[in-house]
């Protein structure tokens, strides 16, 4: 606000004790007219009009003696005004009493036959002997929204010297604790493998870092424990039904292969079982003595195959015709 600037009516509070003493305090009768004293109040409003025309009119005296006949005559008539729309020492409220008188100021429009058209243009509310008027919706959610891109831009500011860039570590937001060196170490430095020194770009990060986030370091305690733990807790309520070996990855960077799931592994198993098992039956069957062939009896005569079948015996060598051998006989001479 520049200087010599009048402030907004709604970021102003107004209260006159000595004008309420006056008045014999804040009551049902003298709440308009101690209104009347703000800053706040319109001159050119029917209320002003009907209490000049009273002050120097006494047979209109009677309208200002009370608020009720004052807002009777408020009613007849056409243009702004000042009503109270919420009276706290209403005997219908003495229960929840909060104190607080409600005026609003609003246009009143006649319409022939029908009710009063009645635009409300501003709040203001009596608290004691303070007076208030209450912000608009536009005010309300204009001081929101610049107190929510004050704090965003306050934690962008914040934000954007956090994260630290490393060849061997990549981005990380908090700045690298370096463990302290124990005797033992010390000691076996020269049995240390290869793997566990830091690179030469590491070391160079953290000499440049150490400067810039030494404050930082003793203000900040090291949160990468409690970050480990939400994360933690973060993967184990998203993945808590899923398991990392369902579907292993086999292969090499850039040609991985899903390896079959552990159901579609048993199946697999029970199949190789049971050709095994239908293996193993086919070499026991082999194994067993062979069976000896049929005889062949295909160009033999009638009747050597008759007998082959049915005494099995050795076959006819062909072409002798299937005789019989006959005996040689001894021939005697009668004369020797």
């Amino acid at each position: 606000m520049a200087a010599g600037e009048e402030p907004s009516l709604d970021e102003i509070q107004w209260r006159s004790p000595q004008i309420a003493q006056g008045m014999g305090g804040i009551h049902t009768n003298t709440v308009l007219p101690y209104f009347y004293e703000s800053p706040y109040f319109d001159r050119t409003s029917n209320n002003a009009i009907l209490s000049s025309q009273a002050l120097y009119n006494p047979s209109m005296f009677h309208i200002v003696a009370t608020r009720e006949a004052f807002e009777g005559r408020l009613r007849t008539m056409t243009g702004l005004e000042f009503m109270v729309t919420h009276d706290p020492s209403d005997s219908g409220q003495n229960v929840n009493n909060s104190g607080v008188w409600v005026i609003r100021k609003q246009n009143r429009r006649k319409r022939p036959g029908q009710d009063d058209e009645i635009t409300p243009l501003s709040s203001y509310f009596v608290v004691g002997e303070s007076v208030y008027m209450a912000p608009s919706v536009g005010n309300i959610l204009g001081g929101r929204l610049l107190s929510t891109v004050t704090s965003l831009t306050k934690f962008l500011a914040t934000a954007s010297s956090l994260p630290i860039f490393t060849p061997s570590l990549g981005y990380t937001y908090l700045p690298p604790v370096a463990k302290p060196a124990s005797t033992a170490s010390s000691h076996q430095a020269t049995q240390i493998s290869k793997e566990s020194t830091p690179l030469p770009d590491t070391q160079l990060s953290l000499k440049s870092t150490k400067t810039s986030h030494l404050s930082e370091k003793a203000s900040l305690p090291d949160l990468r424990g409690t970050s480990l733990l939400a994360d933690s807790f973060l993967l184990s309520t998203t993945y808590g039904s899923e398991y990392m070996d369902e579907n292993p990855l086999v292969g090499e960077p850039g040609s991985f292969i899903l390896q079959k799931s552990r159901e579609a592994a048993a199946q697999a198993q029970v199949q190789s079982q049971a050709q095994l098992a239908s293996k193993s039956a086919v070499v026991v069957k082999a194994s067993a003595p062979p069976t000896p062939a049929p005889i062949k009896t295909e160009g033999l005569p009638p009747e050597v195959r008759k007998g082959v079948k049915a005494g099995e015996k050795t076959p006819v060598t062909p072409g002798t015709g299937g005789k019989k051998r006959k005996k040689s006989r001894v021939v005697v001479g009668e004369g020797k």
